[in-house]
């Protein structure tokens, strides 16, 4: 059985230029340009036709370079946005490690932001006070979740939202580069959680550019590349595909670069060549 099923999927952006901006609803009224300010000036192609299933229990890795899609395919999953075409379909409770602490706000306590997101992600409120100690212990903030989110550390909105996030026991779970900004104890805290999740057969679809970690964690990987899929399948075959792409990629812009160096040299030479030829046409000129 799928836990997800990606069928078609494509979502279109519309990009809008600075010229496009107007400071108030009435001037762009009253200089007649409403209508043309709203317009975009291009469509920017995110995610072209992707198809794809996860099956339940499985890990399934996305990689790929900045703006290839990655995170906006799991947010299509997680439900945060909508595909323009296509449709996907999730078999279980998902809970979504995108934007830890997104919900979270600064200005009441940690303790009070457990219970609010908990409750966001479908948690009762007896569920949320049943597992609130194991929260605040896996996060390592006891002494602190009383305190207001905004004296929190980047390090410490994480933790915390990614304990409350992984407390909600989801069969599905959805993670985008959370690791990336943890700190360096913690890190292996998430990475064990995530093992218990992958030994008790949760369905996992996990994004990052940490290509050892997703060769280690995960069961078939995908690579998208320009909002498409460019390879599918065993996870070094294909992390070893997209790394010698990446080379192949810095090779060529390197290429290019040392012959704008070169270009650039000859000129400046050849510009100091006819500098001196006129200042020695001149100096015999003026002897003369």
């Amino acid at each position: 059985m799928n836990a997800i099923e990606v069928v078609n999927v494509s979502r279109v952006y519309q990009k809008y230029s600075a010229r496009h901006r107007f400071q108030t609803f009435k001037s762009a009224l009253v200089k007649g340009d409403f209508v043309k300010s709203i317009r975009a000036d291009e469509l920017v192609t995110a995610l072209d036709d992707i198809s794809f299933n996860v099956e339940k229990g499985q890990t399934l890795g996305l990689i790929g370079e900045n703006g290839s899609g990655k995170s906006t395919m799991l947010k299509i999953v997680a439900g945060i946005a909508k595909p323009s075409s296509g449709s996907v379909a999730t078999n279980g409770k998902v809970s979504a490690l995108i934007e830890l602490g997104a919900g979270f706000h600064p200005e009441i306590s940690g303790r009070e932001n457990v219970f609010i997101n908990g409750i966001m992600l479908g948690l009762s409120k007896k569920e949320i006070t049943a597992k609130f100690d194991e929260i605040v212990r896996f996060a390592e903030l006891e002494d602190f979740i009383d305190a207001p989110v905004k004296t929190y550390s980047s390090g410490m909105y994480m933790r915390l939202g990614f304990s409350v996030a992984i407390n909600v026991h989801p069969e599905i779970l959805l993670i985008d580069e959370v690791l990336a900004v943890g700190d360096a104890s913690f890190i292996p805290k998430c990475l064990d959680r995530i093992d218990d999740f992958r030994r008790r057969k949760k369905t996992i679809l996990f994004v990052s550019h940490d290509l050892a970690t997703v060769e280690k964690i995960c069961d078939r990987v995908i690579w998208l590349k320009n909002g498409r899929i460019a390879a599918s399948g065993e996870p070094k075959r294909i992390v070893d595909a997209y790394l010698q792409d990446v080379t192949v990629k810095q090779e060529k812009a390197f290429e290019k670069k040392s012959e704008a160096v070169a270009v650039a040299t000859e000129v400046a030479v050849e510009e100091r060549r006819e500098n001196r030829w006129g200042r020695r046409t001149s100096f015999l000129r003026t002897k003369a």
